[in-house]
């Protein structure tokens, strides 16, 4: 075992080890909001829409700066052909709104026992709007409020719109990812430093939301999963408090915000001493997510990556497909203001990769009521090929390179 990696520290250490992040990433300037407009007006005009409407979500912090939710009171994006985006908004909200907004727009207000839908659709007639696509992201009620005041006018999907938008991240959107992913590599480390028998999967989890909070992110932990032993062998963990015991697999897979974008880390490694299967399904997944890696590049698809990581692990007498013993899912996802976002690593995602691009890597091996073993890292694709965000695991004692 890796005594310099695993293990080694005790609470007290780790915590006065954590100090607020210095190297950190621009916020998202004006222009950026700009040209993120005028490319979903591009877009728009490719397409014949005459307006788009975004909804609270991922989407409007994308083109407006606002980082709201979705609730039950319609908030939203109506972006036309010409003029200043509109937002619609509760009338009582106005204050807050101003104070996240990153653009400049005009305001459709609505009061408490008014249709907020309405408006939209009586700001489409003024701006001689005759069609809308609708943010993908929208609820059913809405989709359905939205139709009913729209007086037959067509309303479409506006995946290809936002997606396409979304999909090429811009030097400012991977510098901010660059600095999530590396604040999560650091709370890793510090998690990996304090293995020991008998810890419970419960205070890593606890620790390891305090560490995010402390570097800075934008709260705690996105998400955790902390699981030991057999438990590994379910890709989104189990329920229950666990205590670690000797020549157990540790899984932990993590992830924070900075200004809204995303890093999901995982991280799979031995207390203990390995036995010979450990170590080979966790060499043949390190393989794998090195042949993903290597198949990543512009002009390829994004099913051709997954192809690439599951050869390696059939070729070992695994799955086929999604069969187990073998991986159970596709080798990665999208990330960006979203943990899981366009472009998909899987089989039928015909998306051809371009710069910018940011996935995961993550084929996870699974053997059922045994154990499993998930490497994730993120890469962003170059003009030639594609770049870590975090340097992949070395070894099964090794975590970190």
């Amino acid at each position: 075992m890796s005594q310099r990696q695993i293990g080694g520290l005790d609470f007290a250490t780790a915590r006065a080890m954590l100090q607020p992040w210095q190297d950190t990433a621009a916020p998202i300037q004006a222009d950026e909001y700009r040209r993120r407009l005028e490319q979903a007006r591009q877009l728009m005009r490719e397409q014949q829409v005459d307006a788009l409407f975004i909804t609270a979500g991922t989407s409007l912090r994308y083109f407006s700066g606002v980082s709201w939710g979705a609730t039950e009171r319609l908030v939203g994006m109506l972006l036309t052909a010409a003029g200043d985006p509109l937002l619609v908004c509760p009338a009582f909200e106005l204050g807050s709104l101003s104070h996240v907004l990153k653009i400049p727009a005009g305001m459709l207000l609505w009061e408490e026992h008014e249709n907020p839908q309405a408006l939209v659709a009586r700001a489409m007639r003024e701006r001689g709007a005759g069609s809308l696509a609708l943010d993908p992201a929208a609820t059913h009620a809405c989709a359905e409020r939205l139709r009913a005041v729209l007086d037959g006018k067509p309303m479409t999907d506006a995946t290809a719109i936002v997606d396409s938008c979304r999909m090429c991240k811009s030097p400012a959107e991977l510098a901010l990812m660059s600095q999530a992913t590396a604040m999560t590599l650091q709370v890793h480390k510090l998690a990996a430093g304090l293995i020991t028998e008998g810890i419970s999967n419960v205070a890593l989890t606890r620790f390891i939301d305090e560490a995010h909070r402390a570097l800075g992110a934008d709260g705690g932990s996105t998400f955790c999963i902390v699981q030991f032993g057999q438990a590994t062998a379910y890709p989104h963990g189990i329920p229950g408090e666990r205590f670690l015991q000797q020549n157990e697999l540790v899984l932990i897979d993590t992830g924070c915000s900075v200004q809204g974008y995303q890093s999901d880390i995982t991280r799979c490694y031995i207390f203990g001493d390995p036995n010979a299967e450990q170590s080979r399904i966790w060499l043949l997944e390190q393989a794998a997510q090195k042949a993903a890696f290597e198949a990543a590049r512009p002009g390829v698809t994004c099913e051709s990556v997954d192809a690439a990581a599951r050869a390696v692990v059939e070729q070992a007498g695994l799955g086929p497909d999604y069969r187990l013993p073998g991986i159970p899912h596709r080798t990665g996802h999208g990330c960006g203001l979203s943990i899981h976002e366009a472009p998909y690593l899987v089989r039928g995602d015909q998306t051809l990769l371009q710069p910018g691009m940011c996935c995961s890597n993550e084929p996870m091996i699974v053997l059922p009521d045994q154990f499993g073993v998930r490497l994730e890292d993120h890469f962003h694709v170059t003009a030639d090929g594609a770049a870590w965000f975090t340097e992949p695991s070395p070894a099964i004692d090794q975590p970190f390179a």
